[in-house]
């Protein structure tokens, strides 16, 4: 093995030995001493403690923690951007780690469906990331990691992370400000659990929001249909553009079923539901709408193209 491999396997027993001391002692992590030593770092305890929260993250330690003490030590402004940084600047450090490690192992072990998910990922790129970071489907030191064996681009990750996990930030660091003011006591620290409490009620909701938003499908590109159509379970492709449109300039994918979006509804039977569907339009506008209603009337494995015949013509050979 050449010499890289040895210092990737070397730095790689180092991580995991020290993942294991820190899950071992995790359960003794002190909320209220680790506040007490930051805050005797004066001027510098909020550098200090990006610094902390940034090698927590790394090591799996309990983000939460973290996140309620930056809100006791900073307050509901201050405490939320630090918290940020430190757990943005965590995300991005286990990031860099993985894919130095293992980003090309994991590249050339794909296979079968599993690439196909990758494949997914990637494609989706910040989107991905940003779903994630608002709709907590994974952990979040383990999500950091994961990502890191994907192809997705650092500054997107980055530029997501930062901006998708204001939100939850914002409401756990002001549950960490409102145990504080609590323990003050006065009228002031009601009001402020009142308000802390109305911001975990919106995080709360919010996955569900996003998922409304984004739409109940799974998005693929060409490429990836293309192979997909190679594959032993070929999905059934549905174009749901007018017949004008079928057979017009952009043309059509060979062994497609034609029915436009305001006749779906009333033409479900012709669409099996022992194999998975491919949707297609000109771009993927109507193809949305699509994934909704067929995900409505019980179809559960639906896809839909990205950017439809638009990208497949732009894609296709040129005379």
């Amino acid at each position: 093995m050449s010499r890289t491999t040895w210092l990737r396997i070397g730095a790689g027993l180092v991580l995991m030995a020290g993942i294991l001391i820190a899950v071992q002692y995790r359960d003794h992590l002190d909320p209220a001493a680790l506040e007490a030593w930051i805050g005797d770092f004066g001027v510098t305890a909020p550098l200090v403690f990006i610094g902390v929260y940034a090698i927590a993250s790394v090591l799996f330690l309990p983000g939460m923690v973290m996140t309620l003490a930056g809100g006791a030590l900073f307050g509901p402004i201050w405490g939320t951007l630090i918290n940020l940084v430190g757990a943005t600047l965590g995300a991005t450090l286990a990031f860099l780690i993985a894919r130095y490690l293992g980003a090309d192992w994991v590249e050339r072990k794909l296979g079968g469906r599993l690439k196909q998910v990758v494949a997914g990922v990637e494609a989706e790129g910040w989107r991905f990331v940003a779903f994630v970071r608002l709709v907590p489907l994974f952990p979040y030191n383990l999500l950091n990691y994961a990502l890191g064996l994907t192809r997705i681009r650092l500054l997107a990750y980055v530029l997501a992370t930062f901006i998708c996990m204001a939100p939850g930030a914002l409401a756990y660091t002001y549950v960490g400000y409102a145990g504080r003011q609590a323990i003050a006591g006065g009228e002031a620290a009601i009001q402020t659990a009142l308000i802390a409490l109305g911001l975990l009620a919106l995080v709360a909701f919010l996955p569900r929001l996003v998922k409304r938003l984004r739409g109940p499908s799974e998005w693929i590109t060409t490429t990836q249909l293309a192979e997909r159509l190679q594959g032993p379970n070929p999905p059934q492709v549905v174009d749901v553009r007018s017949p004008e449109e079928f057979t017009g300039e952009l043309g059509h994918i060979e062994g497609a079923a034609n029915i436009p979006l305001d006749q779906l509804e009333s033409n479900l039977e012709q669409l099996p539901k022992d194999r998975p569907l491919a949707l297609v339009c000109r771009t993927d506008k109507r193809s949305k709408n699509a994934a909704r209603l067929l995900r409505a009337h019980g179809f559960e494995d639906v896809a839909v193209v990205r950017k439809g015949m638009t990208a497949s013509a732009e894609h296709s050979p040129r005379d």
